[in-house]
Order: C-alpha cells, then structure tokens, then sequence
C-alpha cells in the first residue's frame, strides 16, 4: 500500500487523481488533499509519496518539506524558470523524485518513439512540433512538447535554445537546416495533442499523441508515486518508471 498526498487537489488533474486513486483500494491511499491556502506540513507525515500538481510557483516549497519529512515527490507541474529547474534539481540528489512532463503511458511512447525516429530518419528532415491544450492552460509551449524537441535537439547534438523557432510571422526568410519549429495551438477542451513532424523533400513522417481524458495522465502518476516507495534518492522519470531506458 502506498500512501500519496495530492497537492492541487481541487484542479482538474486533482481530481483527475482522487477519482483514479478510488479504483486501486488496495493499492493506494490517498492520504491527504492540498488546495491553495491549504498546510501540507499538516498531512505531510500521513504519506509516503506526494504528488504536486499545483503551480509552478509553489513547487520548489513542496519539494523543500518533501525533504525536511523524506517523502517522494511526484512533479507534474510545468511552466517552471531555469532557476527553478536547478534548485529542484539539486533537491532531487538528497530526495526521490520522478519528474516527467507528461505521465501518459502513450506519451512516453511517443518520446521513445521521437528518438528512436530521429536517429532513423538522419539530418535529412524537417523538425518541428506542434501541441493543442484547451483554452485555460497558461502556460506555452507545454512541458511535453519542449521535452519532444529536447530529445530532437539531443539527437542531434544541438543546444535547444540555440535552434528552436516559436512560430513564424511575416518575412522570415527561408527555413534553416538546423532549426526546430514550435507552435502552440490553444482552443476548446483539449485536454492535449502532440505532433512532431519531420519534412523532407518528396515525404513526410508525422507522429501524434492526442489525450481524451486526463485520467491518462493521473494513471500515470499515481503509477509512478508506487514505483517511486522507497526508491533511492535521484531524480527520475516516466522513462524509468515504465522500463523504456536503453532499449
């Protein structure tokens, strides 16, 4: 039995947990739920794991009572500053954290996939990513897209912020060779669709991960916080928890 606490508990992704935690009794206990405004150093020693879907903002503090307490820390927030990213990352030395930006099994998936495609197809190609996310998400592009043109920048040995291009308007010139497009598409409900694309002359290979429903993603985390008990600290992700590294 694994006992998790939610923070963000009134979201969307939330109660996407609590709903999901409800169909494994024997599995999972959801000790605690944590909204804004909220005293997680109230619940904190009920658990074992916790699993921070909140804000970016609130993050680093719940990784730092993560520490104090030594419980897991499952972080499915994004949108984060690199100042963020490097205290989180130095947290995640003394703690054990999965830290993926999507827990969808096919999104994972599809990350494999992306690399496994790329070292394929050669420099030869195109690359660029598209997502679409409902109207209410705030932040652009998200987590899983930037984490797919990562591993297209790593492929090809290229520092990502060096080549990627958010959009194009007007007179850009002609495409280079070594760029990464990136496009974000907000509308509706979508709870999320990714798309790389990679173009050469006389064919195209597209492939697509699109989301109906968030309990993709809370499966996916509530999967990751039991695999992550009693793990050794160090940072991880869905790839680790899913068995996908070096294969």
């Amino acid at each position: 039995m694994t006992k998790v606490v939610i923070t963000g508990s009134k979201g969307q992704m939330g109660q996407a947990l609590i709903t999901c935690a409800r169909r494994f009794p024997t599995e999972l206990e959801v000790t605690g739920q944590i909204d804004q405004g909220d005293d997680l150093s109230s619940v904190i020693g009920l658990c074992d794991v916790v699993i921070d879907f909140s804000f970016h903002e609130a993050t680093l503090a719940v990784a730092e009572l993560c520490l104090a307490h030594g419980k897991g820390l499952v972080i499915g927030t994004t949108g984060h500053s690199e100042a963020e990213k490097e205290k989180l990352i130095a947290i995640s030395k003394k703690l054990p954290v999965v830290w993926s930006s999507n827990y969808s099994t096919g999104v994972n998936a599809l990350f494999w996939l992306t690399r496994k495609a790329t070292e394929i197809l050669g420099p030869s190609f195109d690359l660029e990513v598209v997502e679409m996310h409902h109207r209410l998400k705030k932040d652009a592009p998200s987590g899983t897209a930037m984490s797919l043109a990562e591993i297209l920048a790593d492929v090809r040995k290229q520092q990502l912020q060096e080549v990627v291009r958010h959009g194009r308007e007007g007179i850009v010139g002609k495409r280079t060779s070594e760029e990464i497009g990136m496009h974000s598409v907000r509308g509706g409900d979508v709870v999320g669709d990714h798309t790389v694309i990679y173009a050469a002359m006389g064919e195209r290979v597209e492939l697509t991960h699109k989301a109906s429903s968030r309990e993709t993603f809370a499966n996916g985390a509530l999967r990751a916080a039991q695999w992550l008990h009693n793990k050794p600290a160090r940072l991880y992700d869905m790839q680790d928890v899913l068995g996908l590294k070096n294969r």
